[in-house]
């Protein structure tokens, strides 16, 4: 495997986007690209794109405004815009989608998107239906509608009052600052992500990951689940657009399955005619960073390879 960076301009206008490359030995048979989550950045996926390299695809992604390497340049991290911020980053995945299309022409092209990646995903194949043979759903979920209303109203006024880039204790107890409850006694503030504590110590330790999200990025999010779940949107996928939904039994993010199944559902209502669901028991959030992850991406490139079999 090769490993290859670069840059291209944001829609924003302002800033540069960084995003990484990685080749396999031999020419790439396909395309997988990676959507990364909120404070993170798509440099955790490297173990995740050496397996997939070593069976022939490319991968890439990006680190989206706010995070990463994109953020470092003036340190705007956990922010999107003052406005129009999901649109802002869905549109960098898309023209990140653009790029590898142009670099690699005629090669099935799949989405990989992870928790606010998966989101972001949704949000792709609604906007741009057809453009992509597939997608994987990793760590995804929708939280009922009035407390999605709730938090997006709250985090828009403190953004109104008090300026887009201030760090809400209570926005955040309320949403990511939830998901270690069930873990009680907790280790970490950041238990919820996986069992394996190693993974969550090496989370925790990567600086480009100690981000606080703002309220104007809350409110952002938060207006995308709501574009993601109102019924004219998911009528514009694709129906035929293969998708598989990825998630931990114990995953907060997908209220332990019950969440991830509501989407897998509003996916069937819209008439999409190639959906999988795998849950995996015990297994939380960031199911790359699981003791079984070995089995997670078997299971994630057979359903690539039945795609590719199939000329999805």
């Amino acid at each position: 495997m090769t490993t290859q960076e670069f840059t291209f301009p944001s829609v924003d206008g302002a800033h540069q986007i960084h995003a990484r490359l990685w080749l396999p030995e031999g020419r790439p048979r396909g395309v997988v690209q990676l959507v990364h989550g909120v404070a993170e950045h798509v440099g955790r996926y490297e173990d995740f794109a050496r397996f997939l390299t070593d069976h022939g695809f490319a991968v890439g992604g990006e680190d989206h405004l706010g995070h990463g390497e994109t953020a470092q340049a003036d340190g705007s991290f956990g922010w999107f815009a003052e406005k129009d911020g999901w649109t802002l980053v869905v549109r960098d995945v898309r023209r990140m989608r653009e790029l590898l299309g142009e670099r690699f022409p005629g090669l099935p092209l799949f989405l990989f998107g992870h928790s606010m990646g998966s989101f972001l995903a949704r949000t792709y194949l609604c906007r741009w239906p057809g453009t992509v043979d597939g997608c994987i759903l990793s760590g995804t979920g929708q939280e009922p509608a009035p407390l999605v209303a709730f938090g997006k109203l709250a985090a828009g006024l403190i953004a109104g009052a008090r300026g887009s880039k201030k760090v809400s204790p209570l926005i955040h107890s309320l949403s990511l600052g939830a998901y270690n409850r069930q873990f009680a006694p907790n280790r970490t503030s950041a238990d919820w992500i996986s069992r394996v504590e190693g993974e969550v110590d090496r989370y925790l330790a990567d600086p480009l990951c100690q981000i606080s999200p703002t309220v104007g990025l809350y409110r952002d999010m938060l207006g995308g689940l709501q574009e993601i779940a109102a019924p004219k949107s998911l009528a514009r996928m694709d129906p035929g657009t293969p998708v598989a939904f990825f998630s931990g039994e114990a995953d907060p993010v997908g209220s332990n399955g019950k969440g991830v199944r509501k989407v897998y559902a509003m996916f069937q209502r819209v008439g999409c005619r190639d959906l999988e669901l795998h849950l995996y028991p015990g297994g939380r959030h960031e199911l790359l960073h699981v003791e079984d992850r070995d089995e997670v991406c078997r299971d994630m490139r057979a359903w690539l390879e039945k795609r590719m079999a199939h000329g999805a």
